[in-house]
C-alpha cells in the first residue's frame, strides 16, 4: 500500500506570465480541476511539493488541501524546465471515489530470471499498463515475477499478468512484457577480419628495409 500523501495549497490570483514572480519567491503554480469542481488555481511550496511528488505515479491517489477542504486527486501533468528539470506547473485532477477511472501504471519486474545465469538476455517490451478501477483500488504499480524465465523463448505477455483485486487491465493482452533471447552472435566475416587485422605482420616495412 502506497504511503498517504497530503499536500497543502493556497488559492492564487496570479496567472499567466505573472507566475514567474511566484516561482522566484519559492512557489509552484498548480491547478485543481475535475469531477464536481470548477478549476481552482493554487500555489504550492515548490521545495516541499517537489519532495512529496518525486515518486508519485500517475495512478497514485493523493490529497490536496485548500483552505481546509481536501480534494482527492491524481497528478495528470507535470511541466518541467527544459534545461534545469525543475517543476514549473502541476495539473491535479479531482476524482470521484465512487466512479471508476482509467489511467496508466508502471510494470515493475521482480525476482531474478534463471536464464541470466546461463548468459541469456532478458529483453523488456511493454513498460506500462492502461487500467480501470475505483480510485481507492488504483495500484501505484503492478509487479511481474520473472523468476520462471529459464530458457530462450520464455516470455510473459500482458494476458499473463494477474491484476490486483478491483483492477481491470485494458492494455492489449497479446503485447509482450518480457522475453528471453540469446546474445547476438558476431558474424563470421567480422571475426575473420578482426583476426586478420590483429595478426598482420609488418611485411611492407620489412621489405622496405631489405630493399634499402
Amino acid at each position: 500500500m502506497a504511503e498517504e500523501v497530503n499536500i497543502k495549497a493556497e488559492p492564487r490570483s496570479i496567472i499567466g506570465k505573472h507566475v514567474k514572480k511566484l516561482r522566484r519567491e519559492g512557489g509552484l503554480p498548480a491547478v485543481i480541476y475535475g469531477a464536481g469542481v470548477d478549476p481552482i488555481p493554487v500555489v504550492l511550496n515548490a521545495h516541499e511539493a517537489s519532495r512529496q511528488l518525486a515518486h508519485i505515479t500517475s495512478s497514485q491517489l493523493i490529497t490536496v488541501e485548500v483552505e481546509g477542504k481536501k480534494h482527492n486527486v491524481l497528478v495528470r501533468e507535470r511541466q518541467r524546465h527544459p534545461v534545469r528539470g525543475e517543476l514549473l506547473h502541476i495539473d491535479f485532477q479531482v476524482v470521484s471515489m465512487t466512479q471508476k477511472i482509467r489511467t496508466t501504471t508502471a510494470i515493475i519486474l521482480e525476482g531474478e530470471a534463471p536464464a541470466l545465469a546461463d548468459g541469456l538476455l532478458l529483453v523488456t517490451g511493454q513498460e506500462t499498463l492502461e487500467i480501470e478501477a475505483l480510485p481507492r483500488d488504483l495500484p501505484e504499480s503492478i509487479s511481474v515475477d520473472v523468476s520462471n524465465l529459464r530458457e530462450v523463448g520464455d516470455q510473459i505477455l500482458v494476458r499473463d499478468i494477474q491484476a490486483p483485486k478491483g483492477v481491470e487491465i485494458l492494455t492489449d493482452p497479446d503485447l509482450l512484457v518480457v522475453h528471453i533471447t540469446a546474445p547476438a552472435a558476431v558474424p563470421v566475416e567480422e571475426e575473420l577480419e578482426e583476426e586478420a587485422a590483429a595478426g598482420e605482420p609488418e611485411v611492407i616495412e620489412r621489405g622496405k628495409r631489405e630493399e634499402e
